[in-house]
């Protein structure tokens, strides 16, 4: 059975840095609009983190003891493409293990590769991701290393959105998935450190529940 969890030790100190850079805003008054088409009253772009040295290190000591404590058997690191590549080879450099990343689709010239790095059959490898949210495109990772003939022993992420749809994905994937921090995380964080109101959080909630049909407060 896949384990679905946040780490307690990081979940509001990553949340709370994640809002003092703005790489996570919110506003439920002017919705961002996802590639999906999703309105959406919060916008998630971690890689702004690699430009804080502090905040970068947090997370880098985070996804290395999320790592140990649950996927300590790990041979090497995979990032997902783009954004969990930075995070990887971080990660790798610091873990002392061989690195590679997963392409969304083959290279179009040369020699085609999917993946990119050492492939080495029946290696135990753990994957970086930046943000999960339906779990999607994350777990075409998973795929493409298991048809590889990489044993994945789970995946890392900085953020999970905490969607009941990413948690079926992963069940029915057999992945387990451990996340520095997460929407509900953020939400009390936010509201402790007044980035939102006590009003606004309805319409917070609500997204979450059902972010396709999701109206403004």
């Amino acid at each position: 059975m896949p384990i679905i969890k946040v780490q307690s030790e990081t979940a509001s100190k990553v949340a709370e840095m994640l809002l003092q850079i703005e790489a996570i805003k919110l506003n439920t008054e002017k919705p961002f609009t996802w590639s999906s088409g999703w309105k959406s009253p919060i916008y998630c772009d971690n890689r702004l983190s690699l430009s804080y040295p502090d905040v970068r290190n947090v997370i880098k000591a985070g996804l290395i003891s999320a790592i140990r404590e649950n996927f300590f058997t790990a041979e090497s690191i995979a990032g997902v493409a783009t954004a969990g590549i930075a995070q990887g080879a971080i990660i790798a450099d610091a873990m002392n293990l061989p690195f590679l990343y997963v392409r969304p689709k083959p290279k179009d010239h040369g020699m085609e590769n999917l993946i990119e790095g050492k492939i080495t059959k029946g290696q135990q490898v753990v994957v970086i991701e930046d943000l999960v949210s339906t779990g999607g495109s994350s777990l075409k990772t998973v795929t493409a290393l298991r048809d590889a003939g990489f044993k994945v022993l789970g995946m890392v992420s900085i953020f999970n959105y905490g969607f009941d749809i990413a948690t079926r994905n992963f069940y029915e994937a057999d992945v387990s998935l451990i996340s520095l921090s997460d929407y509900s995380h953020l939400l009390t964080q936010a509201l402790n450190e007044k980035y939102i109101t006590e009003s606004q959080i309805t319409s917070l909630k609500a997204w979450r529940v059902d972010p396709s049909n999701w109206k403004k407060a």
